[in-house]
């Protein structure tokens, strides 16, 4: 994490990630990730945070066209690492642009 302004940064490993899928309009669909911090690997939530969340603004094509940090489920004044966002984007992938896309089937379908 790094805090906006500041050159220090704090490297998180996420583990047991789940996401909900949520079409926000016609052009975007939301994706909230919830996950638990690795413990293991050194990894401490900043001290102005309380529930890190993470939303991926995604096409209805499955591209991930953002990653925002939430706290609480609100913007915060963090941004992820590089790292991190390829640790969502990895989770992203393997597990939740196949439900994403069958999402939007269905949709389409209708």
């Amino acid at each position: 994490m790094i805090q906006y302004g500041s050159t220090d940064l704090h490297e998180l490993r996420f583990s047991s990630m789940r996401a909900s899928i949520e079409l926000r309009d016609a052009q975007w669909i939301d994706v909230e990730v919830l996950f638990e911090l690795d413990l293991h690997q050194g990894s401490e939530l900043p001290a102005d945070l309380s529930e890190l969340s993470a939303l991926l603004i995604c096409t209805y094509g499955g591209d991930i066209v953002q990653i925002v940090p939430q706290d609480e489920g609100r913007d915060c004044e963090y941004q992820f690492t590089d790292a991190e966002k390829e640790q969502l984007r990895q989770f992203y992938e393997q597990s939740v642009k196949q439900l994403l896309r069958l999402k939007v089937e269905r949709i389409d379908n209708t």
